[in-house]
């Protein structure tokens, strides 16, 4: 980047004497929208893919797979449909519940169904690759919003700041008007 450029861009920050308050305001006000994307978008992507991550870990070490019998059919034709499953759990009980089982099964057929800690029937958790893939949307999510928030924050401001100065070349134009109607002589 030559110098002429340079100096382009950074013109808000020159001393000027057609420089406005309102300008450096403004100037500063886009610098700060661009530290706060910039920055806390990279931050909150972060934190929040970790947390998801994490969560997702907690559920994989909380869930765990066990051997089932389908007591009713699931003949639809979907990919998953409803259905009444028996099993043992590891102390010995034998338990009944509905679930979400693979379409298509007769009344008999072994299926696998996934506890939660509790001994609840629960959904099977998030595999390692798409715990990862999720977190990053979560966090690419988070990061999103960040940058729509800011954005919109210095829109506003700057919009209001706008106002000011139409307001002000307003008045400049109604005093300096009157000027310019007499004719000349």
């Amino acid at each position: 980047m030559n110098g002429k450029t340079h100096r382009q861009r950074l013109w808000r920050w020159r001393s000027n004497p057609l420089r406005r308050h309102e300008d450096v305001v403004e100037a500063w006000i886009v610098l700060v929208m661009w530290l706060v994307v910039l920055v806390g978008g990279a931050i909150v992507w972060t934190v929040t893919a970790r947390a998801a991550d994490e969560e997702f870990a907690r559920e994989r070490a909380d869930r765990h797979a066990v051997s089932a019998v389908l007591l009713t059919d699931t003949l639809l034709d979907t990919n998953r449909a409803p259905a009444k499953v028996r099993w043992t759990a590891a102390d010995g009980t034998i338990h009944t519940d509905r679930t979400g089982v693979p379409a298509g099964l007769a009344s008999g057929a072994k299926v696998t169904v996934w506890q939660d800690g509790t001994g609840h029937l629960t959904t099977e958790p998030t595999s390692g690759a798409e715990a990862r893939a999720e977190a990053l949307l979560f966090g690419g999510a988070a990061a999103a919003a960040l940058t729509g928030l800011a954005y919109g924050t210095a829109a506003l401001a700057r919009r209001r700041l706008d106002r000011q100065r139409y307001e002000q070349w307003g008045a400049e134009w109604d005093a300096a008007g009157p000027r310019w109607d007499h004719k000349t002589g």
